[in-house]
């Protein structure tokens, strides 16, 4: 595959936003393709695409035009497919512990666990939408305090601020319901 040129590399880090049209556009099929041999899934392939498409805009200054702009895209992609493979590993490693507590319980133990999980979404509702967010970047995607600082374009401090109370919260609020 051809490489996009040095010039247009400089025009991008210096913030010039046809020049970064370009590059996405000239890089965009490449890039998705290459995505969906690793993840078999055309929509999270876009989506990882874009994503890495921000974090290059977000990050231009520190792209270095003499260095193989290719290998650094196609790395980023890589490592993008790997974090998604971990979440998803994570992800069905918790669905088959929940479903292996789930065999053993009775149905009044099951009544109880849904109370709570009712409570704690009552909670989680009852949240700032940014405290709400934070927390669901946090555990439902796994980011960490820094992406999310990025992501938010917040401080990490804020961040870590937010889950504390967010999740302080939560306790309170599910300990109230259940000692009703």
């Amino acid at each position: 595959m051809a490489c996009i040129s040095e010039y247009t590399l400089r025009k991008v880090i210096q913030g010039d936003q046809s020049a970064f049209a370009e590059l996405y556009n000239f890089y965009k099929t490449p890039a998705i393709k290459f995505c969906v041999s690793l993840v078999k899934d055309e929509e999270e392939a876009e989506n990882m695409m874009h994503e890495v498409f921000i974090k290059i805009w977000e990050k231009r200054a520190q792209i270095n035009p003499t260095l193989n702009f290719n290998s650094y895209l196609f790395t980023c992609l890589r490592n993008l497919a790997f974090d998604y493979f971990k979440k998803m590993e994570k992800s069905q490693l918790i669905k088959q512990q929940y479903i292996e507590r789930m065999e053993h319980f009775d149905d009044e133990e099951l009544e109880v666990e849904e109370a709570k999980f009712s409570n704690l979404r009552t909670a989680i509702d009852a949240l700032s939408e940014k405290r709400k967010l934070i927390l669901k970047l946090n555990v439902e995607e796994g980011k960490s305090y820094q992406e999310i600082a990025e992501l938010m374009r917040i401080s990490k401090n804020t961040v870590k601020n937010q889950l504390v109370k967010a999740k302080q919260f939560l306790r309170e609020r599910v300990d109230m319901a259940a000692a009703f």
